[in-house]
């Protein structure tokens, strides 16, 4: 497999900027982005003739028949780019083609009793290599980039996983590959899928919950995700919770296994979890949330909080009111407490989260919020 790219390093930031806008909001027209990006008719509409003779950019058709002048929406060219995505799970393996405008066009899973590092990598090397076959010679020049998700320090969740303790994936993997492989913490690579992907509505400042088999977060500031110097900012599953442990102890899949006897299966038409059990164990997983979520505002003065994990939508409700409600009893006294909602990815985020590694890497215009929102 010989592929080469094309790294979009000469892009301006202004450049960057109109397509995250449009990957964000979808088509946008240039009188729309102009005041967005503080920016004049002409110079936007200079900046997105670049981007259209690059083919990061197509128009659609012209809308007609509303007050002022007709406008041609702009949307992301999808053959533009494409961005591969390996997510590591305690028992789901995925992988994800992913092309410019967000489109999975390609999608493969393994299940597994246990992350084991050499089962791993064959998947990996395997599905990358089936993928990228599917590509035409054009496309494949168009491979941006690999990103892997996955929870740091695998090698302490048991003995079975002690093969993970000298195992370098991303080496492992970069050695096969004529692109860049980057890699990050999976709930890390969740809270960035909701800024990349996602369809709510941040503010500048934010704390993202992600609840899968154990519980994890991330940090953004100023419209950046935040990874800290051990590239592990945002581990909200580590922070201690009132009355001893951790808050993975508390809000995680793992927890609710537990409770139920039995593993859960990682997809949600197989979720099948008594009410009254999902209950409680949401009741006391948002107590553990709140605390984490209220320590982080003392800290980082954060004015929301939102609660995503791999879970169904109705769980993840629940998470989220759970969350709300032990926020609300929670002393603040001298802070405000923060706005807490629901993501809009759910399973899907670590994936996409993935994939958006080498997008964010070439194409993100740097975090500078518009408007006072990522959004």
């Amino acid at each position: 497999m010989t592929i080469q790219t094309d790294t979009p390093a000469d892009m301006s930031r202004n450049e960057r900027l109109i397509l995250s806008l449009i990957r964000k909001r979808g088509p946008l027209p240039r009188a729309v982005l102009a005041p967005l990006m503080g920016l004049s008719a002409q110079a936007v509409g200079n900046l997105s003739r670049k981007l259209m003779q690059r083919g990061f950019l197509s128009e659609e058709e012209v809308v007609r028949g509303k007050v002022g002048q007709p406008s041609t929406p702009l949307s992301l060219a999808g053959d533009a780019a494409f961005f591969l995505g390996f997510k590591i799970g305690r028992r789901l393996a995925e992988l994800a083609l992913v092309d410019f405008a967000g489109k999975v066009r390609m999608h493969r899973q393994m299940i597994h009793d246990h992350p084991d590092p050499e089962q791993l990598i064959g998947f990996a090397r395997q599905g990358l290599a089936t993928m990228c076959a599917t590509l035409d010679p054009a496309q494949r020049d168009r491979v941006m980039g690999v990103g892997i998700a996955t929870p740091y320090r695998l090698w302490d969740w048991g003995e079975e996983m002690r093969g993970w303790l000298e195992f370098d994936l991303q080496a492992e993997l970069q050695g096969d590959l004529p692109f860049p492989v980057i890699l990050e913490n999976d709930a890390t690579t969740a809270c960035g899928a909701e800024l990349i992907f996602g369809t709510c509505r941040l503010p500048r400042d934010f704390l993202h919950l992600y609840v899968a088999h154990f519980a994890g977060g991330g940090l953004v500031l100023d419209g950046s995700l935040r990874h800290g110097p051990t590239r592990n900012a945002g581990a909200i599953g580590s922070m201690p919770v009132p009355g001893g442990g951790q808050v993975l102890d508390r809000a995680s899949v793992s927890t609710l296994e537990g409770l139920i006897g039995r593993p859960l299966p990682p997809d949600d038409s197989g979720w099948d979890v008594p009410a009254a059990i999902e209950r409680d164990w949401a009741r006391d997983a948002g107590e553990a949330l709140a605390h984490a979520a209220i320590s982080a505002v003392a800290v980082a003065d954060l004015g929301m909080v939102v609660v995503d994990g791999a879970v169904p939508p109705a769980t993840r409700r629940l998470l989220t009111d759970a969350t709300r409600d032990a926020l609300a009893r929670i002393p603040a006294a001298g802070i405000d407490r923060p706005r807490v909602i629901e993501g809009s990815l759910g399973r899907q985020a670590r994936i996409l989260g993935a994939a958006g590694l080498p997008l964010a890497h070439h194409f993100l215009p740097g975090g500078v919020p518009v408007q006072g929102e990522y959004a």
